[in-house]
């Protein structure tokens, strides 16, 4: 097999400063307490940017602009508030190629994937929900839906532009004001759509930027003057919120943890199968709240299977997230790199058999080869908790009862694949599984009009589409 020639996009269309503010009432500022900390990117470990850590003063002031922005945001008309949407929506797309670029060095994820699965579906979500500002009497929630209020935002590393516009489209769309707090790993990308909304000439306030570590997140979550909490990351992270909104009167959605089943017949289309396999779990080297990390192979077929997987595995292409070749670029973090390490050896030690393919990994960065374990049960904790990385556990069944059992044999709901030839069996299936988002043939599609969400420990709410909407309507 060939090998492809070295790609990479240039970093030079990003223009990064040394140092950034917060993001609140139209303009970039220091932090109160002049706190600062570092964001790095994860492909050399190279520090990108200083960025203010912000404290509860600045979150006060956040939530109060935004409250004071809300009163003359809300009054717009649906027509005019759409206007600002498609305008950031156009702005997104014009600069997509910097948007794109800053993204996978401060993730860490392929140039390919932030360029044309990340932006196109951000471009998308706003376009989509400034269609449905000024037609929010035929959603289905009253003839005249309000909006709720002020609107307290968390988002994760894994998609950080990706999931600001799941969160912040639909809210100013329903009229809502914003205080958003990305990710400590990943603010840039957010902090760049600061400077879109400015372009877009949006009212100042109406969308704010608090940067900072989990108690930022903890203090936005509860302040008073929040009106709807919206979260996506962990489960444990979900449980607290859960326990500190209780009693308050806020909105909420929690989407959060997944460990998803990928269910393969004996009558699937194998090749067709192994991608969608390999997009499940390898995609964003499986940073993915629905990443398919349990495969479910019907024994008759397993065999097979697991030959041709590892026959397309050994052509993935592991490197340089800027490197337009690069199938799985870097893994976020140190921490998240720590966890990867210690489950992969857990599995290990527990008696799964553990394989990767031949892949040199760089000597500097955050990196972890994908890697298949086969011989797993139920028992294993690779099979029951989440990694968010790039492993897969292999599981094996015989009827589709025992799919089922096995599939929904986890606290998480989120998401679920399954692959045969026989639409009667792909419904049979799917109205069994208790899992928010069930794909059949393919893996990890969105779509803006598409609801997204689960069930159990993976949360509750949904965004995207219509539903996404009623949580941020009175």
């Amino acid at each position: 097999m060939f090998s492809y020639a070295p790609a990479p996009e240039s970093r030079s269309v990003v223009s990064l400063a040394s140092c950034y503010g917060l993001f609140i009432d139209g303009a970039f500022e220091p932090a109160k307490d002049g706190g600062t900390f570092p964001t790095v990117n994860p492909a050399t470990e190279e520090v990108l940017a200083e960025v203010a850590a912000a404290g509860p003063e600045d979150v006060d002031r956040a939530v109060a602009a935004a409250r004071r922005a809300f009163t003359t945001w809300s009054a717009l008309p649906g027509a005019e508030r759409a206007k600002y949407l498609f305008r950031i929506a156009r702005i997104i797309q014009e600069r997509s190629r910097e948007l794109a670029v800053l993204e996978s060095l401060d993730n860490g994820k392929p140039i390919r994937e932030s360029r044309d699965v990340d932006l196109p579906l951000v471009a998308a979500h706003f376009f989509y929900y400034a269609g449905w500002a000024d037609k929010l009497a035929y959603a289905g929630f009253g003839p005249e839906p309000r909006p709720v209020g002020v609107a307290g935002q968390v988002i994760p590393w894994n998609f950080p532009l990706l999931m600001l516009a799941w969160k912040v489209a639909p809210a100013l769309a329903t009229g809502n004001t914003v205080v958003l707090k990305p990710a400590e790993t990943t603010p840039l990308s957010a902090l760049f759509f600061a400077d879109v909304c400015r372009q877009a000439e949006l009212p100042a306030g109406v969308v704010n930027i608090v940067t900072g570590a989990g108690g930022t997140g903890a203090y936005l979550v509860r302040h008073p003057d929040v009106d709807k909490v919206a979260f996506t990351g962990s489960t444990d992270v979900g449980r607290e919120i859960a326990a500190a909104v209780a009693g308050t009167g806020k909105r909420v959605t929690l989407e959060l943890g997944g460990k998803a089943a990928n269910i393969v017949f004996d009558d699937a289309p194998i090749d067709q199968a192994v991608e969608g396999v390999v997009n499940g779990i390898f995609f964003n080297q499986g940073h993915v709240c629905c990443a398919g990390s349990r495969l479910l192979l019907q024994e008759s077929v397993a065999e097979d299977f697991l030959t041709a997987l590892k026959r397309r595995m050994t052509t993935l292409r592991v490197g340089d997230p800027l490197d337009k070749n690069t199938d799985v670029g870097a893994i976020n973090s140190a921490a998240q790199l720590a966890r990867i390490t210690e489950l992969s050896e857990i599995g290990s030690a527990e008696g799964a058999e553990r394989w990767s393919p031949d892949c040199p990994l760089p000597d500097r960065g955050f990196w972890f080869a994908p890697t298949i374990f086969t011989g797993v049960t139920q028992a294993h904790r690779i099979a029951r908790e989440e990694i968010f990385g790039p492993v897969l556990s292999v599981l094996t069944f015989r009827t589709p009862a025992e799919a089922v059992e096995k599939a929904n044999n986890t606290p998480y709901g989120l998401s679920a694949g399954i692959w045969s030839e026989k639409g009667s069996r792909i419904l049979a299936v799917a109205g069994r599984l208790r899992a928010g988002v069930i794909w059949a043939n393919t893996f990890n599609k969105f779509d803006p009009a598409s609801p997204f969400g689960g069930y159990k420990e993976s949360g509750y709410g949904r965004e995207g589409g219509r539903h996404g909407l009623e949580a941020y309507l009175a």
